[in-house]
């Protein structure tokens, strides 16, 4: 099913194929937790290829790979688009590797990538998809939300034209789930996609809505943030800030929900409060202490973000043994 294929977006996999990933996700994670190591990717190598900074995704691919028995070079100074063409760069990784990674800005870099290096392509971020990050936040409900993922209602609030609002709407409408995007109409995800995902809907069974009202959060299972400012656009915070400072989900947002079980999930990192470099700047310019979420909701029993950040090396792990291992079925 999964030998041997590109994970660049979930708009290529069917609901039953993401569904089969969820599974095996569940599985590596029960298999960690017992100290259980099958080495599915022994001999295996992996070249994570990085453009923009991380924390999660360059540790759960490794880790990931390392359980797995697969070993793993780190690339953040290659001569890809600079000395070296990025098809030329993709056949020589081809040949060195059995897996590539890719976290950078542009979606085409990856697809190049993979349509060159002949070897499995995991994209770990672009601008436009954070496929990966997905299957750690559909995992996450699973393990907190008592209904199946198509009767979970799913509220995005912030900048809903971002990596992450694209791919949790991809999301929703690929598992039949009620999805809202909160957001200014100025951020509102485009037009096309929006159709797009309405008519895969109309196949699921899922829902999707946008809206500039935060009254929009009513009947929420999960609500779903992001920073005000992806990498790269530092340079429209002040702009962001004004149209987004209505829109920071609170207790007061949580409490709108009437769901007293409602969890809070985001992809991190997260600018709750002043203990990082950007925060105490964004505090000396403009005078917030918190941006896209209170602290008292990062902190509260609501918030599953450290759960989510977990999973997402168990579903990447689950994404590498998929397409890479020849023994998973054996």
């Amino acid at each position: 099913m999964f030998q041997g294929r590109n994970f660049l977006t979930l708009l290529d996999y069917t609901p039953d194929e993401i569904r089969a990933l969820l599974k095996l996700a569940h599985q590596v994670k029960a298999e960690k937790k017992q100290g259980i190591f099958p080495k599915r990717m022994a001999n295996k190598n992996v070249v994570l290829l990085f453009e923009k900074t991380s924390t999660r995704t360059r540790c759960a691919f490794e880790t990931a790979a390392y359980d797995e028995g697969a070993n793993v070079t780190f690339l953040s100074n290659s001569q890809m688009g600079k000395k070296e063409s990025l098809e030329d760069t993709a056949k020589v990784l081809g040949r060195f590797y059995d897996g590539i990674e890719f976290r950078g800005f542009k979606q085409e870099t990856v697809e190049l990538l993979a349509k060159y290096s002949g070897v499995p392509v995991w994209n770990g971020l672009t601008d436009l998809y954070h496929p990966t990050q997905v299957l750690a936040d559909w995992m996450t409900i699973e393990e907190h939300v008592k209904k199946p993922l198509n009767k979970v209602k799913f509220v995005y609030v912030g900048d809903a034209r971002n990596n992450m609002g694209n791919s949790l709407m991809i999301g929703c409408a690929k598992m039949g789930m009620h999805f809202v995007g909160i957001a200014p109409k100025a951020l509102f995800p485009s037009e096309e996609l929006v159709e797009r995902m309405r008519e895969l809907c109309k196949e699921t069974g899922g829902k999707i809505e946008l809206s500039d009202s935060i009254d929009a959060v009513e009947g929420a299972d999960v609500i779903y943030t992001d920073v005000w400012v992806s990498m790269g656009e530092e340079a429209q915070f002040e702009e962001r800030i004004r149209l987004l400072e209505p829109y920071r989900v609170t207790m007061d947002m949580l409490k709108k929900t009437g769901n007293p079980d409602v969890i809070f999930e985001h992809c991190l990192p997260s600018f709750h409060d002043l203990e990082t470099s950007v925060g105490k700047d964004i505090y000396d310019r403009f005078g917030l202490k918190e941006m896209e979420v209170s602290d008292e909701v990062f902190r509260s029993k609501h918030s599953v973000v450290f759960d989510e950040a977990e999973n997402r090396m168990h579903t990447i792990k689950a994404v590498m043994v998929a397409t890479m291992s020849d023994t998973l079925d054996k």
